[in-house]
């Protein structure tokens, strides 16, 4: 009998260094892959970018990030599955918020939701929280809005940036978040906050002394080309192993090579 799935309980009794270990899936090949290696599977709207070839992370809708949800959640059997929600589907007013994450996990199966913000959604992710659905928190640089923060840039650089960033880990924690995503944040600043605060800190572009860490696989494994941040470590180059079968496959077919009679119906077995 297979072991229970973990959930955001799970996920919250992991603060300290035991480290969560998270990856991003989209699809149900991938979310098989990693399930077995990770504590924590997101869905993130990051497939805007990498799946549909978008230049932010807008642009996805909520069926969008449904449809992938379902996926990863037939793929997967033990991670906690955390679905993201998209740019338009929360902001508005908690009542628009709690009726999209209400909908994600009862259309996916899914075990929490995700939202970026800090101090201005706290009130959003405590109405969610407060509707039976538990929240993965975001601070730091969030993507969402980098194209009206003027891109992607490092937050906590100075005094007063630190500060915003002490009191959007106090707020999200404060209104009930489970855990939280720390991103694109100076190395002591996400240290300190993750020792102030009382449920985990996961780090993508942040310190090694966050409870967790979390990357985009696709950035990992190297299959998303056009960019690497400087915080993604590629573990293999997957990309080029494709390529490379996608050449062999090409010259065979052209020179007759492929298929061979043994690809074929209907032919005898050679004795």
């Amino acid at each position: 009998m297979a072991a229970p799935r973990l959930n955001s309980s799970d996920i919250k009794s992991m603060k300290g260094p035991g480290k969560v270990v998270c990856l991003t899936a989209y699809d149900t090949p991938m979310a098989k892959r990693v399930d077995q290696h990770c504590d924590l599977i997101l869905v993130g709207d990051s497939l805007a970018m990498v799946v549909y070839g978008l230049e932010t992370t807008r642009g996805v809708t909520l069926d969008i990030m449904i449809a992938h949800g379902q996926a990863v959640m037939r793929g997967s059997e033990r991670a906690c599955v955390v679905v993201d929600l998209p740019h338009g589907t929360y902001e508005q007013n908690p009542p628009q918020a709690v009726a999209s994450a209400l909908r994600v996990v009862a259309e996916t199966g899914c075990q929490a939701v995700k939202l970026e913000g800090g101090e201005e959604m706290a009130e959003t992710v405590a109405a969610i929280v407060n509707a039976g659905v538990p929240v993965l928190g975001h601070i730091g640089l969030l993507p969402q809005k980098a194209e009206s923060r003027g891109g992607f840039k490092i937050q906590g650089k100075d005094d007063e940036g630190a500060h915003q960033v002490y009191k959007d880990a106090a707020a999200i924690e404060k209104a009930g978040a489970f855990a939280m995503v720390i991103e694109g944040t100076v190395e002591a600043v996400a240290r300190e906050v993750t020792a102030r605060s009382a449920i985990p800190l996961i780090g993508i572009g942040a310190s090694p002394a966050c409870d967790g860490q979390i990357l985009v696989t696709q950035d990992m494994v190297g299959l998303f080309a056009d960019f690497t941040p400087k915080f993604v470590k590629r573990y293999a180059d997957a990309g080029k192993l494709i390529e490379q079968a996608v050449a062999d496959y090409a010259a065979e077919v052209r020179s007759g090579d492929f298929p061979g009679l043994e690809h074929c119906f209907g032919v005898p077995k050679k004795d």
